[in-house]
C-alpha cells in the first residue's frame, strides 16, 4: 500500500499538524500552512484530522497509487487530474490501483493545495510529527521534499472511507485565495518600538509579497515602517504569524518552519484563524494588515473549528446514504448512539425470507 513519485513538482513534501511542545528547544511546529484545508480534507477520506497529508506548492506532482484509496485535493486549485482527466478540488476522488494523479500549476486560485488519501501517509513520525522540517531535515519522507522514484508508504484505510466517494465540501466551508488580502492582527509585545507615523503606516499600507519567501518567512515590498527605538531587542519568543520588524523597516511574516527566537521588535501578529490565507499566497501577490482585539480573534478560530464541525456533520449523513442496487438498497451505513459513545454501523441483507 503505497504511492510512487513519477515527478515530484516544485516544492512536494510530507505534513500533518506539526510537531508542538519543542520550541522551546529550537524545534519549530512545521506542519501544514493551512491546517483547516489539511484537516477537511482529512475528513472527507475518513481520516484522523491530525494525519498526514502531502502539501503541494505552486507546481505539482505526478503520483502513481499502488492500492485502491479515496482522496480529496483541498486549498487552492491546481487543476488535479487522474489519468490525464480534470477532477474537482474539495471533493472525495476515488482511485483504483494504478490511476496516476497529477497537477497542473497554480495561477489566481491559489498558490498550494493538500493532498489527502484515505489511511494517510504512513511515514515515520519524529517527536511525534511526521511533518517535514526542511531545514533541519527530519520528519516527512527521509527530512526532505519528494523527488522522483520515492515510494510514500500509506496507512490502513477507514472502513467508511470509501463512503465519502462523491462528497462535495459547500463553498462557504472551503479556504479560498483572495488577492489582497486583509489579515487580522494583534497587536505585537513591542509595538511601542514604533513611532505613531510608523504604526500608521503598518495598518495603511499594502504591501507585496518578496520573491525570497518561504515556508520559514514572508518578506514584505513596500513602504518602510519607522522605528522609534533600537531595531533590535535581547532575542525573545517567534511564534508562527508574528510580524517582526528588522532595520530596514520592511516586515516579515514568521511561517511555520521560522525560527523559535527571533531579536527583531514584533509590531504585530496574525491571528491563527488567518494564518491560512497566507498558505494559498504567492511572491508577488498583495496583502493589508488589520488591527483586532482578542475576543475576534477567538471567535474567528471558532468559526473555523464549527466549519470542521459541519463537514464532519454533513459526512456522516452522507455516509448513511443507503447504496442502491437497480430500486432495492440491499446495504448501507448508519451511524448509533449508545450511552453517549457514537458506533459507525455497516448493514447489508445477506437473504430474505418468503
Amino acid at each position: 500500500m503505497s504511492v510512487e513519485v513519477l515527478s515530484p513538482g516544485l516544492l512536494t513534501s510530507v505534513q500533518d499538524l506539526g510537531r508542538h511542545g519543542f520550541q522551546a528547544f529550537g524545534m519549530p511546529v512545521a506542519g501544514a500552512l493551512d491546517p483547516y484545508s489539511l484537516m477537511a480534507g482529512n475528513l472527507v477520506v475518513g481520516n484522523d484530522p491530525k494525519a498526514a497529508g502531502l502539501e503541494v506548492t505552486l507546481a505539482g506532482p505526478e503520483l502513481v497509487f499502488r492500492s485502491e484509496r479515496l482522496v480529496c485535493v483541498t486549498g487552492g486549485d491546481l487543476s488535479p487530474r487522474v489519468n490525464g482527466s480534470a477532477v474537482a478540488s474539495w471533493e472525495g476522488v476515488p482511485l483504483r490501483e494504478g490511476d496516476v494523479l497529477s497537477f497542473g500549476t497554480a495561477d489566481s486560485r491559489g498558490a498550494r493545495c493538500w493532498v489527502c488519501v484515505g489511511g494517510g501517509f504512513d511515514t515515520l513520525p519524529v517527536l511525534g510529527s511526521r511533518s517535514t522540517y526542511l531545514r533541519g531535515r527530519l520528519g516527512g519522507h527521509q527530512g526532505r521534499r519528494l523527488e522522483k522514484g520515492d515510494i510514500l508508504p500509506l496507512g490502513t484505510p477507514d472502513i467508511l472511507s470509501c463512503r465519502g466517494e462523491g462528497f462535495v465540501v459547500p463553498t462557504e466551508l472551503r479556504r479560498g485565495f483572495v488577492d489582497g488580502s486583509v489579515l487580522r492582527v494583534i497587536s505585537g509585545p513591542q509595538e511601542d518600538f514604533f513611532t505613531p507615523v510608523g504604526i500608521e503606516e503598518f495598518y495603511g499600507s499594502s504591501y507585496r509579497i518578496g520573491p525570497d519567501s518561504d515556508r520559514m518567512g514572508y518578506r514584505l515590498q513596500g513602504k518602510a515602517i519607522q522605528h522609534g527605538r533600537e531595531a533590535d531587542i535581547v532575542s525573545d519568543a517567534v511564534p508562527w504569524g508574528a510580524v517582526q520588524v528588522p532595520g530596514n523597516g520592511l516586515p516579515i511574516i514568521m511561517m511555520a518552519d521560522g525560527q523559535t527566537t527571533g531579536g527583531y521588535p514584533k509590531i504585530a501578529a496574525v491571528i491563527n484563524a488567518d494564518r491560512g490565507l497566507l498558505a494559498l499566497m504567492s511572491p508577488g501577490d498583495r496583502l493589508s494588515f488589520r488591527r483586532c482585539g482578542l475576543g475576534e480573534a477567538s471567535d474567528a478560530s471558532r468559526t473555523l473549528k464549527e466549519g470542521l464541525g459541519r463537514i464532519r456533520g454533513l459526512l456522516a449523513e452522507y455516509r448513511s446514504r443507503p447504496v442502491q442496487r437497480g430500486a432495492q438498497a440491499d446495504r448501507g451505513v448508519m451511524r448509533l448512539k449508545i450511552e453517549g459513545k457514537s458506533f459507525d454501523i455497516e448493514w447489508k441483507i445477506i437473504g430474505w425470507r418468503g
